[in-house]
């Protein structure tokens, strides 16, 4: 008797042990209440960065590049000097035109002189012709005589036609050098290749000294302005998206999150993967940024207000439903809920109160399952 008194004494330490030790620990979960208050509803994808417009800057005449010293990610304002190329023999060309358009400018001035000078003696000329017009009428002189005055003033006025007529076919010849040596200064301006807009030079395709085609590209700039996300969105969530929708962007490289809005939605969805493209801007463009590196983009659609906000540490899943564990007078219940929207810590749903206790699953203890009796802090 006295031996089986000493078993049951050991059971039941042994018992009163593991309950202790072992049954009220498994059995002992953490509690958590939801919170209320404003959520926004997001769509999020995942895209590139990339850009509106990328310029691509080179020379439509083939040749030696020089002075192409630029590097990649250097930034360009509008009308820096690129690069020059090999122009030949095209500058003494300009200064032949130059020269040439400076001696016919003189010649015009000569003949200008030369011009009223003639006029001069044209005038001399007719007066002398009207004065011995009234002797030749007279009988006073020969009609040989009035002749010889008569062809004195023709000549005088032939002479005055032919200064004037070299004059204009020297301004025409003007015209026709300055229209060319405009051409010869714009051709020559194009060998010299500027930048024409400011932005960041994103790529760099041949090397200082390089023999280039005509229409070869040197390098590709881009506008901060026109840098954004080229995100892709199921179609499914996508169409609340609207132009001006605020958004954050979290790009690969970095731990920041930026801030960005909706600039572009283009209006035809990829039929193979039912995505939509919606570009996104920067509020402030990152420096550095990296063209075609990889973005994760939350867009805000609308904001829920005075809304129930349930930690996501409380949420389960529990016979192929999402839901939460309640807890009330030791017992738990699991109560199914539909989330309207999600945080990063929280689900938003109308499906409970901010007066239910909930339970925060733990793998480490007893798996949690309707009815339970279970302990909480």
């Amino acid at each position: 008797m006295k031996k089986y008194f000493i078993y049951i004494t050991i059971l039941a330490i042994v018992a009163v042990g593991f309950y202790q030790k072992i049954y009220i620990p498994k059995h002992t979960f953490e509690t958590i209440y939801p919170s209320s208050g404003n959520m926004s509803i997001r769509v999020n994808g995942v895209g590139n960065v990339g850009s509106k417009d990328l310029y691509k800057i080179g020379s439509i005449y083939g040749g030696k590049v020089s002075n192409f010293e630029i590097n990649e990610g250097e930034f360009v304002k509008n009308g820096d000097l690129i690069a020059k190329v090999d122009y030949v023999d095209l500058a003494d060309k300009v200064r032949e035109s130059e020269a040439n358009i400076k001696k016919l400018k003189n010649d015009i001035k000569s003949l200008n002189l030369d011009m009223q000078s003639a006029r001069v003696q044209y005038q001399y000329q007719s007066k002398i012709l009207q004065k011995n017009k009234m002797l030749f009428h007279k009988h006073a002189i020969s009609e040989l005589n009035f002749a010889k005055f008569k062809t004195n003033t023709d000549v005088a006025k032939l002479k005055v036609e032919s200064i004037a007529s070299k004059i204009d076919s020297f301004h025409d010849q003007m015209i026709q050098m300055n229209a060319s040596l405009k051409g010869l200064k714009e051709r020559l301006s194009r060998y010299t290749i500027k930048s024409p807009i400011s932005g960041y030079v994103v790529k760099k395709l041949i090397s200082n000294y390089a023999i280039i085609n005509p229409n070869q590209t040197l390098i590709e700039v881009v506008d901060p302005k026109d840098v954004w996300v080229e995100t892709h969105i199921d179609t499914r969530v996508s169409g609340s998206v609207k132009i001006g929708d605020r958004a954050s962007i979290k790009l690969r490289s970095s731990s920041s999150i930026y801030k960005g809005v909706v600039s572009n939605i283009k209006p035809i969805n990829n039929s193979v993967t039912n995505e939509r493209e919606i570009d996104v801007s920067f509020d402030k463009l990152p420096i550095p940024f990296y063209l075609q590196e990889q973005a994760i983009v939350d867009i805000d659609i609308r904001e829920l207000k005075d809304i129930v906000k349930v930690p996501t540490q409380a949420m389960s899943i529990y016979k192929e439903q999402e839901g939460v564990w309640i807890v009330s007078d030791g017992i738990i219940h699991f109560k199914p809920i539909k989330a309207l929207a999600y945080s990063d810590h929280a689900i938003a749903t109308k499906d409970i109160s901010i007066k239910d206790r909930l339970v925060i699953p733990n793998p480490k203890k007893r798996s949690l399952s309707e009815g339970m009796k279970i302990y909480y802090d």
